[in-house]
């Protein structure tokens, strides 16, 4: 297992972004996909992807493919593959997938021949009947997609926008590999001034003190693949010693978040406590109209409200063009702005630089990269 082919999952429109922090870490051999981005690497790559990448929102070891049209060859292809490599005798192994565009469409009856197929390799394996799967769990997943068939092994557990900061959240709150991808894509350094005027939870400006202080956005959490034998309690303990190492303490951040929601702005500040950079994010209630700063060549990055829902939709148009007048009379900074809504640019009253779809949940929306000039070199 010196060579391991790794799928890094990802919300649609932020693959290259995933791909971009993949190879940052030294992975060369990368293909992007609708959805997802594959790479190679050995166990240590588990370990550091799993730590380190910010959009990715799970890390899964491939074990294989094949074309799949009947229950019968989605049986056999599963039992010919080497599950043992990974799955230990006491070894708890659950399935779970999906099926789209593909003749085998019932993902319960998929699950079941999968499952049995992957008894039936493990029985010949290690001699036995009955598994009691009590041991580390090896969840397995499978996608059959246009008929082929991807069968996978979760390493990560709980998805990787799970921090470990924001056990508790407000209404919609913004996923944090979402955050952190509307990051990367802006003009946004450490360097930079940063406001979100509406921070709900505080995860824009949260996920950008972790990227500017080079937080490893995986060390609050535990992983399902830190029980794995094929995987030394050292390694893990290396990586995240190392992770440690490289955070910049003495960094200067001047990242900022409001919300006209007082509870929004407690949830903020304590959820910045948990992740360890309350000295780098200041959060305070204040309305849109009050957003002024003496501060020059800054980065607005927001997620506003988007008007989904019946009734609201006067309001949130009418915060678009509120919105237009604050931003644009902040001369020097450049803003980058999320939403849903079709006739935003009309609303705001300017043209974006740059347009990019992302998905937010299952929302499609469209990210309004609005570029201000460049800070003067020193």
């Amino acid at each position: 297992m010196s060579k391991i082919e790794l799928i890094a999952p990802t919300l649609f429109g932020v693959e290259s972004v995933a791909a971009k922090e993949i190879k940052s870490l030294g992975y060369d051999d990368v293909k992007v996909e609708d959805g997802k981005v594959t790479f190679i690497g050995d166990v240590s790559a588990i370990c550091k992807s799993n730590l380190w990448l910010r959009t990715a929102e799970r890390i899964y070891i491939k074990v294989g493919e094949f074309e799949a049209t009947t229950f019968d060859e989605l049986f056999e292809g599963v039992k010919s593959m080497p599950w043992e490599e990974w799955i230990p005798e006491d070894g708890q192994f659950p399935v779970d997938g999906y099926s789209l565009k593909s003749k085998l469409f019932s993902v319960p009856d998929c699950q079941s021949i999968v499952k049995k197929a992957v008894v039936e390799r493990l029985k010949k394996k290690y001699k036995k009947e009955w598994f009691d799967e009590d041991g580390p769990i090896y969840r397995i997943k499978f996608s059959l997609m246009k008929d082929k068939a991807v069968l996978m092994i979760d390493t990560s557990g709980e998805g990787l926008h799970k921090r470990g900061y924001r056990a508790v959240s407000n209404i919609a709150p913004l996923r944090e590999t979402l955050a952190s991808a509307m990051i990367m894509l802006s003009d946004w350094r450490y360097d930079r001034p940063l406001i979100d005027p509406f921070c709900g939870s505080g995860t824009i400006p949260i996920e950008a003190a972790l990227i500017g202080a080079n937080i490893a956005p995986g060390l609050n959490r535990k992983f399902t693949s830190e029980k794995w034998k094929q995987i030394p309690k050292k390694l893990w303990s290396d990586m995240k010693n190392e992770a440690f190492d490289l955070i910049k303490k003495d960094v200067k951040l001047n990242i900022k978040g409001y919300d006209v929601d007082e509870d929004a702005v407690k949830l903020s500040i304590n959820n910045a406590k948990k992740a360890g950079v309350s000295d780098c994010v200041r959060f305070s209630k204040r309305p849109l109209k009050a957003l002024k700063t003496d501060d020059k060549y800054g980065i607005i990055i927001c997620n506003p409200p988007y008007g989904e829902r019946m009734g609201e939709i006067k309001e949130v148009e009418k915060l678009y063009k509120e919105m237009g007048k604050v931003f644009t009379s902040l001369d020097t900074w450049s803003y980058y702005i999320i939403t849903s809504h079709k006739n935003f640019e009309k609303l705001f009253g300017k043209y974006a630089s740059k347009r990019r779809k992302l998905y937010n949940g299952m929302i499609k929306t469209t990210y309004y990269q609005y570029f201000g000039p460049r800070p003067p070199r020193d």
